[in-house]
């Protein structure tokens, strides 16, 4: 598991996810119901069909996060597992359920075990693994 320096998880707090699979067909969706927890990505998942059916084929993912404002940004590479039972499945749940007046409720959550972090910052550090 590769080590999230504190930039890297102060931006994966401030903004907004997009998780990229590959399966039948490339996917990429944004992700809102989303923490950073022991190191891990987790998110919290509502919909998200095409990426589970992708993840079924190959659990490789990227996770791509970025600032409008500074342009600052990184790309995550790693593995994901979706689990429906546990404390974190749980927490989501509570949370979605809440949100959405018992309406809607995660099914369950992605973990994402990083395996690389790569700057997508533009300038010379493009494209450099952290």
């Amino acid at each position: 598991m590769k080590e999230l320096n504190e930039k890297v998880v102060e931006m994966l707090n401030a903004e907004m996810w997009w998780l990229g699979t590959c399966g039948e067909e490339a996917n990429v969706c944004p992700v809102g119901f989303k923490e950073v927890a022991d190191g891990k990505l987790v998110v919290g998942v509502l919909h998200l069909t095409n990426t589970l059916a992708n993840l079924e084929k190959k659990n490789t993912i990227a996770v791509s996060v970025c600032s409008a404002k500074t342009m600052v940004g990184y790309q995550i590479k790693g593995t994901a597992e979706f689990v429906t039972e546990g404390a974190l499945a749980d927490k989501w749940k509570g949370i979605s359920e809440k949100m959405f007046k018992g309406k809607m409720s995660t099914k369950g959550v992605l973990i994402i075990t990083p395996e690389k972090v790569i700057s997508t910052t533009p300038g010379p550090g493009n494209n450099k693994e952290l």
